[in-house]
């Protein structure tokens, strides 16, 4: 394993925001990236994802730590001094230039001589799929050509680390789909380092090769996009991911199984070695996990067990490949549980808004992590 990017101990204080917006007085933000990964910092806005990723292209200078890129301490150089290349949310294409000029200009800058310039930016607009578009027009190009010959100006210098600050955000939901596997592609292609920052689990998911999930200025997370969805350690992560509904109630251990329980709702689980007698525990239950039927006549809804419980349908949401069925367990608590379209038909008229229904899961299929306060600040500087 060959690392080409490694941070630690990164923090960073504003004085006008009264503390820190990376890090924290405890620990600083420390992660490695490995030669060809496509590693994606993930979390929501005002998180510390962007200040990190600034810090990295050397647009933010660290209030503690170091960025090292190949064993190289980068952490007091320039931007232009570090082999990175930033490809910005805005995308930042000059507009008073063609294609050539824009993705040319960092080799203008650096005095590569003009037969040169012209070869490489040919195969960089070849490399995103805007061959022969040299001479168009930035005023002349769509949303997806301006990203693309965003990222072809990016790639032409050919850094060692290429850094991505959501530049599929403005994208309509085809494209931003397309372009991800277009990203994807590049990474197998170029052999390069990619950092993504997003805010779309989404997104981190299908183009990542590992996330790192930021809460208030900290990595809480990192982990392959299965092992996230599959071992969340924290609600924290488990709700940003939205691997499940959280389950929160009186925690105990027995052995090798944790139960969680609270009012009209009992969840057990296997305890995970990581989490000890001292942590407070919440249990998440995937919605594809969840069996659901129509509560039979006579149903006492009080009837509770491990496994088993009784809700009151609040709404039926078709997401374009499973329905969702939202079903309200108590005032607090909406379990929500994944059909497929056959098993919806299935269920005919029946499987409305008011329907009384039982949910049942099996204890293997539960999901146990550590309880933590997931309430977020408003940072909107990080």
């Amino acid at each position: 394993m060959t690392i080409t990017l490694r941070c630690t101990d990164l923090r960073k204080v504003y004085s006008s925001q009264g503390g820190y917006v990376l890090g924290t007085e405890a620990a600083g933000v420390s992660i490695e990236v490995e030669q060809g990964e496509l590693f994606a910092l993930l979390g929501p806005s005002g998180c510390g994802k962007t200040t990190t990723l600034r810090i990295i292209g050397g647009f933010v200078e660290p209030t503690t730590g170091t960025v090292e890129i190949n064993g190289v301490d980068v952490t007091r150089r320039r931007p232009y001094q570090r082999p990175t290349n930033t490809v910005f949310q805005s995308y930042a294409l000059f507009p008073h230039m063609n294609l050539e000029g824009n993705v040319a200009f960092g080799l203008s800058m650096e005095r590569v001589p003009r037969a040169e310039r012209a070869r490489r930016v040919a195969e960089a607009l070849e490399l995103v799929g805007l061959p022969g578009m040299q001479k168009r027009r930035v005023t002349e190009i769509s949303g997806g050509q301006a990203q693309r010959a965003a990222l072809a100006r990016a790639i032409v210098k050919r850094p060692e680390v290429l850094l991505l600050d959501e530049p599929l955000g403005a994208l309509d939901l085809k494209l931003r789909r397309q372009m991800q596997q277009e990203l994807v592609r590049l990474k197998r292609t170029m052999g390069t380092t990619f950092v993504h920052v997003t805010h779309d689990q989404e997104e981190a998911c299908a183009i990542a090769d590992r996330i790192a999930v930021i809460d208030r200025g900290r990595v809480v997370q990192v982990d392959t996009p299965l092992s996230l969805f599959r071992e969340p350690r924290s609600s924290y992560v488990a709700s940003f991911i939205a691997a499940g509904t959280i389950v929160r109630g009186d925690s105990k251990r027995s052995g090798d199984v944790i139960e969680v329980s609270a009012e009209g709702i009992c969840v057990r689980g296997p305890a995970p070695g990581w989490l000890n007698g001292n942590q407070a525990a919440a249990a998440v239950l995937a919605p594809d996990r969840i069996q659901l039927s129509l509560a039979s006549p006579g149903t006492n809804p009080e009837q509770v067990r491990p496994g088993l419980t009784h809700g009151t349908v609040e709404r039926v949401v078709f997401t374009g490949s499973v329905f969702e069925v939202h079903v309200r367990v108590r005032e607090d608590l909406e379990l929500r549980v994944a059909q497929t379209v056959h098993n919806v038909a299935g269920f005919g008229d029946a499987l409305a808004p008011g329907a009384t229904v039982s949910l049942t899961w099996s204890p293997e299929d539960v999901i146990i992590v550590e309880d933590v306060d997931d309430v977020q600040p408003d940072l909107e500087a990080a």
